[in-house]
């Protein structure tokens, strides 16, 4: 019985195919040919002359092929990366410029060339710096820098006055400057009624973003007290994070029509939970990556990569709830800094602290260079009126608030700001990348936009080149107390500790409370618990221990630092046998050939582009960097004597 089945069901198979898949020119049911339809016939190709339809012509292998538009974006980043890159070398060739005119003066002066080339040939700058760009790629290494650098020690001695100017003194400026230009707008002479006073206040917000970084440059060199350079060096840090709450708070202010009471208490409390905020996310993370890497002694390759995506990763989910992104870097790097350093090896330390240092510069840089650029190749909206009495109000209004704001924080103090200190706190001041970056980003729904950003540029040249070159001798020329930040000793952590413990039981027993009371308790609680939950080698280590292994570690890489010359060069002078230095006219063909072939290799990848007007102005630009550096270079090493290659065959033997 199965086999029939089987056989009838490939019978009924075959028939139901041959019925379905019938060949050409059997009985198919044919569909009706609709009324007045027109039969059109495939066209009839004529013997010779010209086709209607001519044949695809066969296309041969390409030999060589350019895909320009693909490339673009990655291509022109990291041109406009080397060109800033250049630029910084040539300028610390000589080092008596940068002694005495700040890199970002030199770096906007580059910028100012190349947007005069760029003009000069009608090209548009490129479009690299908006507002996604700016607050998720460019300001988190910037920020990072600043957090992961901080001097612990001095940074949490005085860490009430550093947030009072921070707080305190981003307010003071943002209210003060906002409301007295709301005031000049109403003179009808300078034709600025239409700015409201949301889009001043915003304004405001964004000039007072201080970035001292020039000031903070020449503090290390002249080695100013330690206070003052704390309380600058924190300023600038925690100012720029109220400053991008306030910018954010006020551009959203900037849209409504009518601001009401609530609004306004509303915006204090979203004040105080932003940057609360800010800094519970980055306390979390950084205890998250401070315990990550314990548990990293097998795969020590990738102990950086920890570092930076989980103080990235803070950064971004602060974004993500709209709370202070720069509190929770800042936060987050303060928090691991001592932990992670201590899990991690040696290797992994330096790494991180060289690409953290790299990142940071590399984004100043490139703000520094377009803000030249843009200075140029932009158009402007000039208003003499509103940009003099900008400048003059912002002065006013920083020198107004350190004095005030000096003379409430002085009684608390153990050591108070004198005079001298006040003068170099409000002259300090100075603008830069972050002012820019914020204006240059603000959305195209505020109507003076135009006129902010040229204001927000004077703004900028006059801190950062009349400010910043001439704090140097003012520094010198008043005498400000100094601090020999090098004395790191034993004996003196000893006496500190001693001094310390103290005061902390003096004060145990007066039943007051200062920092140095919190300290000696967090530093309990730190070896009892934080410790064993977030360090491998969990014991408690002396502060004297401590400072012992890093003094040793210092002078191990000072010496290494000395002999890695002879060291790396073994290998040429068992080969050669005998070293000799070069002449100085051949060291100074040799670097010059070296910088100038750099150039070179340069041009052959620019000359690749599609836009030729814009690779020529980069070439033009790169070369009268190098050119001036490296003339400089040549003129002091023909002068003095001073060879950089050394390896040469000689008649002598290697002495030593």
């Amino acid at each position: 019985g199965c086999e029939a089945l089987l056989e009838l069901f490939f019978i009924w198979f075959i028939l139901f195919h041959s019925f379905v898949y019938l060949p050409c020119g059997s009985y198919t049911e044919i569909p009706p040919k609709p009324p007045g339809s027109v039969t059109v016939l495939p066209p009839v190709k004529p013997a010779g002359g010209p086709q209607a339809f001519p044949d695809a012509e066969n296309s041969n292998l390409p030999v060589f092929t350019m895909d320009y538009a693909r490339i673009q974006v990655p291509f022109e980043v990291t041109l406009w990366v080397l060109l800033a890159s250049f630029a910084k070398i040539g300028f610390h060739v000589y080092h008596k410029i940068t002694f005495w005119v700040p890199e970002s003066c030199l770096l906007i002066s580059i910028g100012l060339i190349v947007g005069a080339i760029m003009h000069s040939v009608h090209e548009e700058p490129p479009a690299v710096l908006s507002y996604n760009v700016f607050f998720l790629f460019m300001l988190p290494p910037i920020v990072l820098e600043s957090g992961y650098f901080m001097p612990t020690r001095p940074f949490f001695e005085n860490v009430g006055t550093v947030l009072w100017f921070a707080v305190v003194g981003t307010l003071w400026n943002s209210i003060g400057i906002g409301m007295s230009l709301y005031a000049v707008c109403q003179i009808e002479a300078f034709e600025v009624q239409d700015i409201n006073l949301q889009e001043n206040m915003l304004f405001a917000a964004i000039i007072s973003a201080v970035d001292p970084v020039a000031v903070l440059s020449v503090f290390e060199d002249v080695s100013v007290n330690e206070q003052l350079y704390i309380v600058v060096f924190g300023e600038c840090l925690f100012n720029d994070a109220v400053t991008v709450v306030l910018y954010n708070m006020f551009i959203f202010v900037a849209d409504m029509p009518v601001v009401e009471p609530v609004d306004v208490f509303l915006g204090v409390a979203r004040f105080f939970v932003v940057g609360l905020g800010g800094m519970g996310f980055g306390v979390i993370f950084g205890f998250v990556a401070s315990f990550t890497t314990r548990f990293t002694s097998n795969v020590r390759e990738i102990e950086p990569l920890f570092i930076f995506m989980y103080s990235y990763l803070a950064y971004l989910v602060a974004e993500l709830f709209s709370i202070s992104s720069i509190m929770a870097i800042v936060t987050c790097a303060l928090t691991m800094k001592y932990y992670v350093e201590e899990n991690v090896s040696q290797r992994s330390c330096t790494t991180i602290r060289h690409v953290v240092k790299m990142l940071g510069t590399i984004s100043e840089t490139l703000i520094f260079f377009f803000l030249g650029v843009v200075t140029i190749t932009t158009e402007h909206e000039w208003n003499w009126g509103y940009i003099m009495f900008t400048l003059l109000l912002a002065l006013v209004w920083r020198g107004l608030g350190v004095l005030v704001l000096t003379q409430i924080i002085n009684p608390f103090r153990t050591i108070p700001f004198n005079f001298k200190d006040q003068f170099i706190l409000g002259y300090g001041g100075l603008r830069g990348a972050i002012s820019f970056a914020l204006v240059f980003t603000l959305p195209d729904s505020i109507g003076r936009k135009k006129l902010f950003l040229t204001t927000t540029i004077c703004m900028i040249m006059f801190t950062v080149f009349i400010q910043g070159i001439s704090i140097r001798p003012l520094i010198e020329f008043i005498n400000v107390r100094r601090t020999n930040r090098n004395l790191e000793t034993i004996n003196v952590e000893i006496h500190s500790r001693l001094i310390e413990h103290t005061i902390a039981g003096v004060e145990d027993l007066c039943g007051q409370w200062s920092h140095y009371y919190w300290k000696d308790k967090f530093l309990k609680f730190n070896n009892r618990i934080l410790r064993k939950i977030l360090i491998r080698d969990n014991r408690a280590e002396s502060s004297i221990v401590a400072l012992y292994k890093k003094l040793e570690l210092q002078n191990a890489m000072e010496i290494l630092d000395t002999v890695s010359g002879d060291i790396n060069a073994g290998s040429s002078i068992v080969s050669l046998q005998y070293v000799y230095p070069l002449s100085p006219s051949s060291s100074c063909s040799l670097s010059l050939s070296l910088y100038f072939a750099l150039s070179l290799i340069l041009l052959l990848s620019l000359s690749l582009a599609c836009s030729p007007s814009l690779s020529l102005s980069l070439v033009l630009s790169l070369t009268l960097s190098f050119f001036l550096g490296t003339t400089l270079q040549a003129w002091h090493t023909c002068i003095w004597g001073v060879s950089p290659i050394l390896l040469c065959r000689s008649s002598q033997p290697l002495s030593g």
